[in-house]
C-alpha cells in the first residue's frame, strides 16, 4: 500500500495527536494524579506510554529515513 503525499501528512498529524496525549498521560501518570492508590512515580501505566510514545518516534524516524532515500 502506497500512501500518497495528503495520506501522509494526515498519518503525520494522527501520530503527533496520540504522542501528544501519550505524553499528558504520561505526565499525570508519573505525578499520581491518575492512580490515588497507587504510589506515584515509575507506575506500569508510565511505562507503557513511555514505551508507546518511543514506538512512535522509531517509526516517524524510519519513515523520514526511507522517505530521504527515494528523494
Amino acid at each position: 500500500m502506497i500512501l500518497q503525499n495528503d495520506d501522509r501528512k494526515i498519518m503525520t498529524k494522527i501520530l503527533e495527536i496520540i504522542g501528544f496525549v501519550l505524553l499528558g498521560i504520561m505526565t499525570l501518570s508519573f505525578v499520581g494524579a491518575l492512580q490515588p492508590t497507587i504510589e506515584p512515580g515509575l507506575s506500569p501505566l508510565f511505562w507503557g506510554c513511555a514505551g508507546a510514545t518511543l514506538m512512535i518516534l522509531i517509526y516517524r524516524k524510519r519513515k523520514r529515513k526511507q522517505d530521504e532515500k527515494k528523494n
